[in-house]
């Protein structure tokens, strides 16, 4: 694998420690600044409000300047939004919060982009083994990031917090850094008769982008509501914050240790088998969920929470990647990470509120019929999605 795909990676990892980190400290954060119980997650909400904002005009911006300009803008963004992040917890002012953590959220929106960087830095024969190990620097994002948000807490002596954000910073700083190493041609501007494109509808309508886009959204929404709503769940029973963020951690292991091998087990037995694998491994995770509040049944639901995810979103990544040609790359990536990530602010907008109002228990039966969704879209397109592999 060539020196950007692994610098690309790096990056991806210092990416997923930031957002672990967060995972680990919003929701408690968002606890003790909002005025009511219904807007605890309102914080990681507008944060997925500002991943989303970003995904079309991130892909468009990247399309002219290129990925790596596009990197340097997000992380420098993100360096912004923590530093507001850090200001509104010195002055408890949860509005201002909530605005840092929208721009953390833009940053974030430009660095879901590594994947598909990974893809373009590579021959095309490679390209799942590169999403993988892309996908695979959350390994190191699922050790680090939790362990930086129990060491960073008292940073900044009786401010608890604020050296989380100022580890943020540093985070977004050494990306930077690794960012100068990554090379990746600048796509070339094709003109009417080098690039005829379809249009969007046609594009979306294809039962190859059906699926990924479903798929991708449902797992993400899925993963997102149950782990949000986690430390809530865990600080309910009575759990400590380090037992809280080392369920975090084997959570984010369950998300990346598969990529090791995920590419290759896509080659082998093909996306349809892993998307429906990826899809009984969270249904799976649900039933645990269901069964019990203690610290085993809250570890080993959100690893085979992570691990069902890795499989499905992958998947999903890889499928899409083949809905396009180079010309119609940017209109169709954005469209797929405004759907994805739409989904997934809606369900970071709903996870506190429901934890709150509903209780753990019917969170996990209400997603039930969604896993089952998204199942149901696979076997209903597998014939197709055969048909085109074929051809």
């Amino acid at each position: 694998m060539n020196r950007s795909v692994i610098l690309l990676s790096l990056c991806q990892a210092l990416l997923g420690t930031g957002n672990v980190l967060l995972i680990a400290v919003n929701g408690l954060i968002g606890k003790s600044l909002s005025p009511t119980p219904a807007l605890i997650t309102l914080p990681i909400a507008m944060q997925f409000v500002g991943l989303m904002l970003a995904t079309i005009p991130a892909s468009l911006i990247m399309q002219r300047i290129g990925r790596r300009n596009g990197f340097y803008l997000g992380n420098s963004v993100g360096i912004i939004g923590a530093l507001i992040s850090a200001l509104a917890l010195v002055y408890q002012m949860f509005p201002l919060f909530c605005f840092g953590t929208l721009l953390l959220g833009v940053g974030i929106g430009f660095g879901t982009l590594y994947r598909f960087a990974a893809v373009e830095a590579c021959p095309p024969e490679e390209k799942n083994r590169a999403i993988s190990l892309v996908m695979l620097g959350g390994v190191l994002a699922a050790v680090v990031g939790p362990a930086l948000a129990v060491e960073s807490r008292y940073w900044v002596s009786d401010q608890m917090f604020v050296g989380s954000f100022l580890g943020l910073v540093g985070l977004y700083v050494l990306a930077l850094l690794l960012l100068t190493g990554v090379k990746i041609p600048k796509p070339q501007v094709l003109t009417e008769a080098e690039g005829i494109q379809r249009s969007l509808l046609e594009i979306v309508s294809q039962p190859i982008f059906i699926v990924a886009v479903v798929v991708g959204m449902v797992s993400y929404a899925v993963m997102n509501l149950l782990m949000t709503a986690t430390p809530l769940a865990m600080a309910r029973c009575g759990f400590s914050f380090p037992q809280t963020a080392w369920v975090i951690e084997w959570h984010v292991l369950g998300m990346f240790l598969p990529s090791f091998f995920t590419g290759r087990l896509i080659q082998r037995f093909g996306t349809t088998f892993m998307m429906q694998l990826g899809g009984a491994l969270m249904l799976l995770c649900i039933a645990v969920n269901l069964n019990g509040q203690s610290e085993w049944h809250f570890w080993s639901a959100l690893f085979l929470l992570g691990l069902g995810w890795n499989f499905m979103f992958i998947s999903a990544t890889s499928l899409v990647t083949g809905a396009y040609t180079e010309s119609e790359r940017a209109k169709t990536q954005a469209t797929n990470e405004f759907l994805v990530f739409g989904m997934v602010t809606l369900s970071a907008l709903s996870s506190g509120w429901l934890e709150v109002s509903f209780g753990w228990e019917t969170m996990n039966w209400l997603m039930v019929p969604v896993v089952l969704w998204a199942m149901l879209t696979v076997l209903v397109f597998s014939a197709k999605l055969q048909a085109v592999k074929r051809a």
